[in-house]
């Protein structure tokens, strides 16, 4: 009996001790108002001190407001707030603001996409014009993925000017390619980012696409886009069916001192999404973005259920942008995806990953064609700065290259 005892006091002075722990570290809790968003978890990330200036992480920290502290039982909702010093291995960046990306990053591009302009010049070149030499040409523009009503009018417009191209220098034969391609690429058309806050809320971007095309790497850059320019950022990781995909997002917003709202495992996504939309309404930022499942287009289900996490979200307001995220290397089945997804959700733009490997970069003439949807944005490589606002001529310059 008495080794019962000690055994129950030494439980008693551990629970305590646990407590202090928790209440040392700065946790709060809170409850939400109803079961919608019971099993979301908002973290804050640690932010790095000023080493000159002798504060603390929790000193600096300039992210929404903690919420109050319960009067209840032990609430679904757990937020975290920053620890007092960051943790070890965690290195808080600035990212770089997005004006001049595309500049800086076509270099890169032309590397890789060359193979349109090389070809293209090759055939232009040669003194006289067979109609072999235009089927090459038709040929060259098909296989970059351009489409068959794109690739038709491009010809169509070379060859009114088949004389210009006959007595052009190796300069103006470029310059003239690049013009027929940016004519092709929509320069007219709107491919304003709505990330601002507007009407005293916060704007919203819904992220959708298939399974690996690079939705949440995609959300993580454009949330560093947005850093970089200024503006404050809430996370949603509406992913629910994957860990692994809030795992990384947290990651990203770590890195960059945004709070990513996420909930548990196999929880309902339009719960999260709309707990990160009022999360970020609260604390006044200046955009939402939320990740999705990567949702198989050949599943009705899955799509209906896209829809719900829109019409949930909407309950705060309308979506300012939902952006379909395409792997520029499936080609004209990235077509056929978008299609299917504009039958989903109103998509208001396209942002195009992996054109850094590819020769298919026409499949942006493809996609805005044939949908009437504009490419907003190019992921250009791995790096956490290769996602660059989509501008024509720039990339049509890329395409063809200084072959």
């Amino acid at each position: 009996m008495e080794f019962v005892l000690i055994a129950i006091a030494i439980l008693v002075v551990a629970l305590i001790a646990g407590i202090g722990l928790l209440v040392g570290r700065g946790r709060r809790t809170t409850r939400l108002d109803s079961d919608a968003g019971r099993g979301t978890t908002l973290t804050r990330p640690p932010i790095a001190p000023d080493p000159t200036s002798g504060a603390t992480a929790a000193d600096q920290y300039t992210g929404p407001p903690a919420p109050p502290a319960p009067t209840g039982p032990e609430p679904d909702v757990v937020v975290e707030l920053p620890p007092a010093e960051p943790e070890p291995g965690l290195v808080f960046e600035t990212p770089p603001p997005s004006a001049g990306r595309l500049v800086r990053l076509r270099s890169r591009l032309a590397r890789s996409q060359s193979s349109l302009g090389r070809g293209l010049l090759t055939v232009l070149a040669r003194e006289k014009l067979t109609e072999d030499d235009w089927e090459e040409v038709e040929e060259t523009l098909l296989a970059a993925d351009v489409g068959v009503a794109a690739t038709t009018e491009i010809v169509s417009r070379l060859r009114t000017q088949s004389l210009v191209l006959a007595t052009a220098s190796g300069t103006q034969l470029r310059d003239l390619v690049v013009q027929e391609l940016t004519a092709v690429l929509g320069p007219d058309l709107d491919r304003t980012l709505r990330t601002s806050r507007h009407e005293g809320r916060p704007a919203v971007v819904l992220v959708v696409g298939v399974n690996g095309a690079g939705k949440t790497t995609t959300v993580g850059k454009i949330a560093r886009v947005l850093v970089g320019d200024g503006k404050s950022v809430v996370l949603g990781a509406a992913d629910t069916f994957r860990a692994a995909a809030a795992d990384q997002l947290e990651t990203w917003g770590e890195r960059v001192g945004v709070l990513t709202v996420r909930g548990r495992e196999g929880g309902d996504p339009a719960s999260v999404a709309f707990e990160a939309v009022r999360t970020g309404t609260e604390a006044e930022v200046d955009a939402v973005l939320i990740d999705t499942a990567g949702r198989l287009h050949t599943k009705s289900g899955l799509m209906d259920e896209l829809g719900k996490v829109k019409r949930v979200v909407e309950k705060h307001g309308p979506v300012d942008e939902v952006l379909l995220v395409l792997d520029a290397t499936t080609g004209q089945n990235g077509v056929v995806q978008a299609r299917v997804f504009t039958e989903a959700v109103e998509v208001t733009g396209v942002v195009l990953t992996k054109l850094d490997g590819t020769a298919k970069g026409g499949i942006v003439v493809a996609v805005q064609r044939e949908l009437g949807i504009p490419v907003k944005l190019i992921g250009l490589g791995e790096g956490p700065d290769d996602l660059a606002p989509f501008e024509p001529e720039a990339f049509a310059e890329a395409l063809v290259g200084n072959a």
